[in-house]
């Protein structure tokens, strides 16, 4: 998804709500595989319910905390690491969805590197 040069016009209002939703959906996706991820992982994994899966894979990936004690040394690491992706994938997906409000925001302002 390419943004236009700092020597290009501004793109107008509804061309950018374009881009905005095109942004959206695709931080969207991020989101909804990253709780599949977790929900697969602590339903097989640390042998919780789906929906006590769904709940532990949103806590996680929002930085919550778990809700659940792991019981196993299995689930216990699958739940470390899905805390480290998931800390990773949530600065990731904000920087996903933000972008193309921050690149407006300079091109308007046309702020240079140097």
């Amino acid at each position: 998804m390419k943004l236009e040069h700092k020597s290009q016009e501004l793109i107008s209002m509804p061309r950018f709500l374009q881009r905005m939703m095109r942004y959206t959906l695709f931080a969207s996706l991020l989101i909804v595989l990253s709780v599949l991820i977790g929900m697969i992982g602590y339903y097989t994994i640390a042998d919780c319910t789906w929906i006590d899966s769904f709940h532990m894979a949103c806590l996680i990936l929002t930085g919550m905390g778990p809700a659940v004690e792991m019981q196993t040394n299995a689930a216990k690491i699958f739940s470390s690491l899905y805390a480290l992706y998931s800390g990773v994938a949530f600065l990731t997906i904000s920087g996903v969805f933000f972008a193309p409000i921050i690149h407006r925001i300079l091109h308007i302002l046309q702020v240079d590197a140097e």
